[in-house]
């Protein structure tokens, strides 16, 4: 059986084997050894974030049965996309694809800080009071919706192998859960981990409430484009132990924790707020790291 049969035979027990497990390991690394104290119990935060993937998850499929596979399944039965017009041999395209369909998350993600009504939605995400794995897959449905359909635009635009496409969502939230983990790994390790993929300690830095690290480390999974588009920060001003998580203006568990505030958050609060660049420190010097 080729890599492509055997992806696209068992698709969806890869995909839910790795979200489980991955939910498992970081989840119970946590336990262990949390990197910082929560704010809310754990409880809580797992019901209600977890509850709103399951949701999501519901409408994403009640909406988009076939999902990016089906689009990558159908761009390639009908030669479309850049990959399929210059005849790139499979394995190229299958690096080209991860690489190129990461840049596209990281450019989204800056979009989503940038135009206030996107940061509407994209600041669900941010508003949870603390961080951990649940974090990396706590997002509002409408924003699910939008990446959807950026991927899914992508897709017709680049004409990946299908099989790039599962192995690059598989990976991406894989990656999204681990460098949302409330956990700590050996600094010489991390140092050397951040030059090619998003840490927990690199991510963290992109939820402190302060607006200048807030619009910093904007990678889900490569961490080049941070370093290589400027965006890129080492570390918290107060140190990853001091740093307040969450955005300034919504500290009430039951608007931010709770997943009826959750839904509703979006539609509260002016449009102009909170967009990148309207957002600067105003506060001591720079840490030097």
């Amino acid at each position: 059986m080729s890599l492509e049969e055997f992806v696209m035979t068992y698709e969806k027990p890869l995909r839910m084997g790795f979200f489980f497990g991955m939910l498992a390991l970081i989840g119970g690394w946590e336990l262990v050894a949390p990197r910082r104290a929560l704010t809310v119990a754990k409880g809580i935060r797992w019901l209600n974030n977890l509850g709103l993937v399951f949701f999501n998850s519901f409408v994403a499929r009640l909406l988009f049965p076939t999902a990016a596979v089906g689009v990558a399944a159908f761009a390639s039965d009908q030669g479309w996309g850049l990959l399929h017009y210059y005849g790139i041999s499979f394995w190229p395209a299958l690096f080209i694809s991860i690489v190129a369909m990461d840049l596209v998350i990281y450019l989204q993600h800056v979009m989503v800080h940038a135009v206030p009504v996107l940061w509407r939605l994209h600041r669900v995400h941010h508003a949870d009071l603390d961080f951990d794995v649940t974090t990396g897959a706590r997002f509002h449905t409408l924003e699910i919706i939008l990446s959807l359909l950026i991927k899914f635009a992508t897709i017709v635009v680049l004409g990946p192998p299908v099989v790039a496409v599962v192995i690059f969502e598989i990976v991406l939230n894989a990656t999204a859960m681990f460098n949302h983990g409330n956990v700590k790994l050996p600094q010489k390790l991390d140092r050397v981990l951040r030059w090619f993929v998003v840490t927990p300690d690199m991510h963290r830095v992109h939820h402190s409430v302060a607006d200048d690290e807030a619009n910093s480390n904007f990678g889900f999974n490569l961490s080049w484009w941070d370093r290589l588009f400027g965006t890129y920060r080492a570390q918290p001003r107060g140190g990853h132990e001091g740093m307040t998580i969450g955005i300034h203006k919504y500290r009430e568990p039951k608007q931010v924790a709770w997943l009826p505030g959750m839904l509703a958050l979006p539609f509260i609060g002016k449009i102009t707020g909170y967009a990148i660049n309207q957002r600067r420190w105003q506060g001591d010097d720079e840490p030097k790291s």
